[in-house]
C-alpha cells in the first residue's frame, strides 16, 4: 500500500512567522499558513481546515463503499467538516469535529442509513487516524 506525503516549512516565532506547505502529488503546492489563518480569520489555509477536508473525503468514500456493500445504488455522497480549535491553559486543541453528511442513496430506509452512516464514522480510516495511532519521531537539529 502506499505511503502519502505532506510537508511544511515555518519561518520565524509563533505569531509573526509565515508557513508554506505542500503535498507529495502537487495538488497542494506552497500554500501559505500563519498564525492568523489558524487561530483568528487571516488569509490562507491551516492544518485544521486540511483535516476537516481529509475526513470529509475519506468519509464520503467510506460512507458510498459501505451502502454498496450492503446492495445500495449510491448516487452521491457529500461531508462537511467542523473542526474547532480553541485555547486551553496547556495550549490550543482540536475539541469537536462535527460529520455533517448527505447521501442520495436509492431504496435505503432512514434507519439503515443511518447505522451504516454510524458504523462509517469508526470505520473510515482517517477516523481512526483522529484517535490517535502511533506515531514516530524522527528529529534533526541543523546547525
Amino acid at each position: 500500500m502506499p505511503v502519502r506525503k505532506g510537508n511544511a516549512e515555518w519561518n520565524g516565532d509563533l505569531k509573526s512567522g509565515t508557513g508554506r506547505l505542500a503535498t507529495e502529488s502537487g495538488a497542494l503546492k506552497g500554500m501559505a499558513y500563519s498564525f492568523t489563518s489558524r487561530f483568528e480569520e487571516g488569509t490562507g489555509t491551516n492544518p485544521e481546515e486540511l483535516i476537516a477536508a481529509a475526513h470529509a473525503a475519506c468519509f464520503s468514500m467510506a460512507l458510498a463503499a459501505g451502502l454498496s456493500g450492503a446492495g445500495y445504488k449510491v448516487a452521491s455522497v457529500r461531508t462537511e467538516d467542523r473542526v474547532h480549535i480553541v485555547a486551553r491553559e496547556a495550549g490550543f486543541v482540536i475539541s469537536k469535529i462535527e460529520v455533517s453528511t448527505e447521501a442520495k442513496v436509492d431504496g435505503i430506509d432512514e434507519a439503515t442509513f443511518l447505522k451504516i452512516a454510524e458504523e462509517t464514522k469508526t470505520g473510515c480510516p482517517v477516523s481512526g487516524a483522529l484517535k490517535g495511532p502511533e506515531m514516530t519521531l524522527t528529529a534533526k537539529l541543523v546547525h
